[in-house]
């Protein structure tokens, strides 16, 4: 249970209804999901969430389902139950099989072990990691 409560579009400012109208519209959909609705509690914070997160989804070096496949990973690594579904509901709608899901979680846990492992044991980076 969310707690804030979610906005419909009944109780929505103009503002909020604008962010609405343009999510609808950039997404071709008629579906506002409860995130947004509860973003909406907080209409600057909605259109510069909105804003900020079609600017790094919108078109660019990473195609449409490695940046979706990115943010599952990330979703996952942050306890973000939310998140997880929705960009795994995402990713499977740009072409995400359930092969490659199953290589994202593998990768994933893969991932998070390493990093315990090396945390743990405070291994120091190696120079030729680091970069110039």
């Amino acid at each position: 249970m969310a707690t804030v409560p979610l906005i419909s579009d009944e109780a929505a400012s103009a503002e909020v209804l604008a962010v609405f109208d343009d999510i609808r519209s950039v997404r071709g959909t008629d579906y506002i999901n409860n995130f947004w609705r509860a973003l909406a509690n907080d209409p600057p914070l909605l259109k510069a969430t909105w804003e900020r997160l079609k600017q790094v989804m919108g078109p660019g070096e990473l195609d449409p389902l490695t940046k979706e496949m990115i943010y599952v990973a990330v979703s996952i690594a942050n306890g973000c139950e939310y998140c997880t579904h929705s960009h795994t509901a995402a990713a499977r709608a740009k072409g995400m099989t359930p092969e490659m899901h199953g290589e994202l979680l593998a990768v994933i846990a893969m991932a998070s072990q390493t990093n315990a492992l090396a945390t743990a044991l405070q291994v120091e980076t190696d120079e030729v990691f680091r970069g110039e």
